[in-house]
């Protein structure tokens, strides 16, 4: 098989699944060695194409280093789900939040729209929530990217440090002990900080999958939030508090 041949072959696995391990990929391309597809994994990360991440998993890349919204939201969806409720139970009445984009995040605003609490967000998602609800829901503006359906930039930080929160919900791309809760956008990781300062307590909501990737610029470290998932794992867990099912709580 030609390296080009291999090299479309690698991205078509990754366009049916969110991340790929090294051995993934060879189990499915078996006539190729594993040198050999490091080789191509290489060359298509320098073209712009993939993205390799600490922990060995590969992913699609687009021009912002960012998987799109509509790509994600079909991804993990019971785990987001289960996520999605256990971080609206930890909202109280009267609460002010902050809601982050995200595609578990956007399942959260779904799920607290009925609550009698203040919710800013810079996640253009919430204009698809119509009818009558009982939270005040206020979009942050700023420059939009329609790949993450997410508002950043100086104009969002400038409104941003004028607020104060009860608690903040983040979305992440990556939870790792080595390198903290990451991203691959600079302009995202800054907003975090800068809400992350301005919060009495931040969450950050993540499904295992999400467990041991490290993308480009660090958000926050792992004491910096309590992280919300669908299961737990020992090592984070030394850093920092997660909150899970009671069940997985029991089995972990």
């Amino acid at each position: 098989m030609l390296p080009i041949e291999r090299q479309n072959q690698i991205l078509k696995i990754l366009e049916n699944k969110n991340l790929s391990k090294l051995d993934e990929l060879h189990d499915q391309i078996p006539s190729a060695s594993i040198s050999t597809l490091r080789r191509d994994i290489k060359t298509l990360e320098e073209e712009g194409k993939i993205e390799y991440l600490f922990g060995g998993a590969v992913r699609l890349r687009d021009a912002t280093g960012e998987i799109g919204f509509t790509k994600k939201k079909h991804d993990h969806q019971a785990e987001k789900k289960v996520i999605a409720t256990i971080a609206a139970n930890e909202i109280g009445e009267n609460n002010t939040i902050y809601v982050d984009s995200g595609t578990t995040c956007t399942l959260l605003l779904d799920k607290i729209k009925n609550k009698r609490i203040t919710i800013y967000t810079t996640n253009t998602q919430v204009c698809h929530i119509a009818g009558n609800f009982k939270a005040e829901i206020i979009l942050i503006g700023g420059k939009y990217n329609g790949v993450t359906s997410s508002l950043t930039g100086a104009l969002t930080n400038d409104l941003l440090s004028k607020l104060r929160f009860d608690k903040s919900f983040f979305g992440i791309n990556g939870v790792s002990v080595e390198s903290g809760y990451t991203t691959p956008q600079f302009d995202e990781a800054i907003k975090k900080q800068l809400i992350a300062k301005r919060t009495v307590q931040s969450f950050i909501l993540a499904d295992d999958s999400k467990f041991g990737i490290s993308s480009n610029v660090q958000a926050l470290n792992l004491k910096d939030a309590v992280l919300i998932s669908n299961e737990s794992d020992s090592e984070i867990a030394k850093q920092t508090q997660i909150i899970c099912s009671e069940s997985k709580k029991s089995n972990s």
